[in-house]
């Protein structure tokens, strides 16, 4: 018997994609399911295991955060908080700014991000491509720097609207809504472990909340970065990282960490091996997968592929 979190996301978010066909907003989600075979053989996994990863650059920006982006944006305009011609602010390690940028572009909002000098080039040319303000911050603080910024931002200036995606719910309902219930659907109920990463922390939250309503037995694991100080873009290291207000840390059934050298590692097998050219923080959710499903004599595996690696071309790992 299912006990739904749905009753407390009021209405009409259940019409999480309900769009008009034709517009990009109706092409978020529903991205495909992969099976990583070449990976489960170099990982020796047993053949009872199967590992999938849903490849979420298929999203219409090439990322994950398309699925918060929208449902934020929407929640605020129906909420009334956000009305076209006003300014959106938000922190960014890059994916989410896109997103909002795109989105921002297509429904008449003005986009203004804070976000680490650090960012790879790729991404700060394609958020200068759609027009968003860029405002950089100090690399060495990282997210946690471009969170402040934008907290001050806000503070400083109420006519924006501060979408706060680490501590908007929306961000997660997203994943609840849709990224969980795609899952299931397209595992036929078979999935057995989830594993993503942490950022915001709302794929892994949302995702996983839908799921354990489906079956409360799905073994559900986070990964994260094993240092405070590493090259996976996107992740963060919780224990010494500003933890999103949406961070739930009680609903992992274990933490996985992941070295910045395993993930690039990774990314290279994945492109050259199995054909798929995922980003780092995909790479490294596949790590964490692999570890997980390196444990079982059956079981079937699911992960996230945040999005794609034409973002961190000028990377040097990948020639290594």
């Amino acid at each position: 018997m299912l006990t739904s979190v749905s009753k407390t996301i009021s209405q009409p978010h259940a019409s999480f994609l309900a769009e008009a066909s034709h517009s990009l907003a109706a092409q978020v989600g529903h991205t495909p399911l992969l099976r990583l075979d070449q990976v489960a053989q170099w990982a020796e996994l047993a053949p009872g295991v199967t590992l999938l990863a849903k490849a979420e650059w298929f999203n219409p920006s090439g990322s994950v955060k398309d699925r918060a982006a929208l449902h934020i944006i929407r929640t605020a305009e129906q909420n009334g908080r956000l009305r076209p011609g006003m300014t959106l602010l938000d922190s960014t390690s890059g994916n989410m700014g896109i997103a909002y940028a795109m989105l921002g572009s297509a429904r008449g909002y003005n986009i203004k991000l804070t976000l680490p000098q650090n960012a790879s080039p790729e991404r700060i040319a394609i958020l200068q491509a759609y027009g968003a303000e860029l405002i950089f911050t100090d690399p060495l603080e990282g997210s946690d720097g471009a969170i402040l910024e934008a907290r001050q931002l806000a503070a400083a200036d109420p006519s924006l609207y501060y979408a706060n995606q680490y501590n908007n719910d929306a961000s997660w309902q997203a994943h609840y809504l849709s990224t969980g219930p795609e899952i299931w659907e397209q595992t036929a109920g078979e999935v057995t472990h989830f594993v993503a990463g942490l950022g915001t922390s709302g794929t892994f939250t949302g995702t996983t909340r839908r799921l354990r309503e489906f079956n409360p037995d799905i073994c559900c694991i986070s990964m994260q970065p094993d240092s405070p100080f590493n090259g996976l873009e996107g992740l963060k290291h919780m224990p010494t990282a500003i933890k999103p207000g949406i961070y739930d840390e009680s609903l992992a059934d274990e933490n996985v960490a992941v070295r910045t050298e395993d993930a690039y590692e990774m990314a290279r097998f994945l492109a050259r091996k199995e054909g798929v050219f995922g980003g780092i923080s995909a790479a490294a959710a596949v790590a964490a997968a692999v570890q997980v499903a390196q444990r079982l004599t059956r079981g079937v595996v699911v992960t996230i592929l945040p999005d794609n690696g034409f973002k961190y071309l000028s990377e040097r790992f990948w020639t290594a």
